[in-house]
């Protein structure tokens, strides 16, 4: 079940992506409810996904607390 987590976090954030504001929101979100390993992943995850979103930059200020 938390693999299913992760990925439905992923999708969350695609889809909010147009929206800087929704997608920091949603980052917080996703940070307090999934499991430290799965924080790491998707860190990784969202330095692939921003590289090329620099309005999105900013937002990772949420998962360096």
């Amino acid at each position: 079940m938390p693999r299913a987590m992760f990925e439905y976090t992923k999708t969350v954030l695609k889809k909010v992506s147009f929206n800087a504001e929704l997608f920091c929101k949603e980052l917080e979100k996703a940070v307090n409810r999934l499991l430290p390993y799965e924080v790491e992943e998707l860190v990784i995850w969202l330095k692939q996904y921003t590289a090329n979103k620099p309005e999105l930059h900013m937002c990772m200020a949420v998962v360096k607390k």
